[in-house]
């Protein structure tokens, strides 16, 4: 179910108004924002009380286990009166998993300034939950400094059965934000996680700036940053190079913004996988902006399994794309984790008002647009314009011409279209 005619006008108005409506997208006026008037500086210049992990036993080791001593000084900091800052200092710890609970007794954002690499302890034996690092029921957190996150992954990679498993046990999480209403993230490194670089889920308001997360290209399901259950959550001037989505926007998810990304390698920005669990809430209003994806596996991508139960995937904007030599540029995939032959019930995850704009860049692959939409329930609304893409891939491929492929797929087109428009 193809169109090419001209998008309706009404659809426009709601482009328009989606991306006019940013600012509210990220504030809400319900729920005022107390970094809109608090910048770093002046929180680095407020009065406040230091607890540096030094004053209470912390030893620089990246063999001695300071787990412990990081706990009792977040315990001090949380109860502090006065606006508290966890300090770790530069030099190198080992930790292992730890949990930064809340509620904290002060008003005031507590800050947490990492400056020091974090070793993360490789016996997942000693992790009773999939996360190393977690931030949980704050309100007011900011998590900055110039510190590496070095999860180790590397010695137990070789655990991960994901690949073949779809139930399998994940591997820790770097850093995680569950239940946080207004956080800041931003300064550090992710290096070499065993699962996830960040997760973040059930929390608002959240700011995450200027973050460098690294692992090799073939390092299993080291998603950069994974959303779900959040909103108003804004994503911005980092770099992420990993084994698998550079971002990826899980169920629940709301109100998102994603600008000024590097991607790359990895497997792209996904909104998803969406219809995998009972129950799923809905994802609706995800701009993604302003990014750059280099040698990635997949470019722009929205992915959902089939025979899912029902949710829906609404008002997406992905503008102002530069994709380099990656694979499958633009991506929806109803099918996903399923066979090539695929016999499966179709996906009940609607999909609709999806927005491909400015898109431009190079791509090994032969099909630059491949929608694969649910026969069940047929994507809805999805919009092409200015669509620029040069295949750079083998001159001699016998899968040329250099195309696009739709099935069950309502779209419309605007503006320049290479490839062709699907017939």
């Amino acid at each position: 179910m193809n169109s090419s005619s001209k998008l309706p006008v009404l659809l426009w108005l709601f482009l328009a108004s989606f991306v006019a409506a940013e600012a509210k997208v990220l504030i809400g006026p319900s729920t005022p924002d107390p970094f809109s008037s608090i910048n770093l500086d002046s929180i680095r210049h407020r009065k406040e009380v230091v607890f540096n992990v030094l004053s209470f036993g912390a030893k620089f080791s990246s063999t001695k286990d300071n787990t412990q001593t990081f706990m009792k000084t977040w315990v001090a900091a949380c109860r502090s009166k006065q606006a508290a800052r966890v300090v770790i200092p530069s030099g190198v710890f080992l930790i292992n998993q730890i949990a930064f609970a809340g509620p904290c007794r002060n008003t005031e954002p507590i800050v947490v300034q990492i400056d020091a690499t974090l070793k993360g302890g490789v016996d997942v034996s000693q992790y009773v939950s999939a996360e190393w690092i977690l931030f949980e029921k704050i309100n007011g957190l900011i998590v900055t400094g110039r510190g590496t996150l070095d999860g180790q992954g590397s010695e137990v990679w070789k655990y991960n059965d994901c690949h073949v498993n779809e139930n399998c046990q994940k591997l820790p999480v770097s850093l995680k934000l569950n239940g946080i209403r207004h956080g800041l993230v931003k300064g550090l490194t992710s290096l070499n996680s065993k699962g996830n670089h960040m997760f973040i889920t059930n929390s608002e308001n959240i700011r995450v700036r200027k973050l460098h997360l690294i692992a090799p290209d073939d390092s299993p399901n080291t998603d950069g940053i994974h959303l779900s259950r959040s909103t108003k959550v804004r994503i911005t001037k980092s770099t992420i190079a990993t084994g698998d989505d550079c971002i990826s926007v899980g169920r629940g998810s709301m109100n998102v913004v994603i600008d000024q990304i590097k991607c790359g390698p990895g497997h792209g920005i996904s909104i998803g996988s969406l219809g995998k669990y009972p129950n799923e809430e809905d994802v609706r209003g995800i701009i993604v902006r302003n990014c750059t994806l280099t040698n990635t596996d997949n470019g722009l991508r929205i992915k959902t399994w089939a025979d899912s139960p029902p949710s829906a995937a609404v008002g997406i904007l992905f503008q102002d794309i530069n994709l380099i030599n990656v694979k499958n540029p633009i991506i929806i995939d109803q099918q996903y984790s399923c066979s090539k032959v695929c016999k499966k019930p179709p996906s009940r995850v609607r999909i609709s008002d999806v927005h491909f704009v400015n898109i431009k860049g190079t791509t090994i692959s032969p099909v630059a647009v491949k929608l694969v939409c649910s026969k069940r329930f047929p994507c809805q609304n999805i919009e092409m314009s200015n669509v620029n893409m040069k295949y750079s891939g083998r001159p001699n491929d016998k899968a040329l011409p250099f195309r696009s492929d739709c099935t069950n797929a309502k779209v419309g087109y605007r503006g320049l279209q290479f490839p062709a428009p699907c017939k």
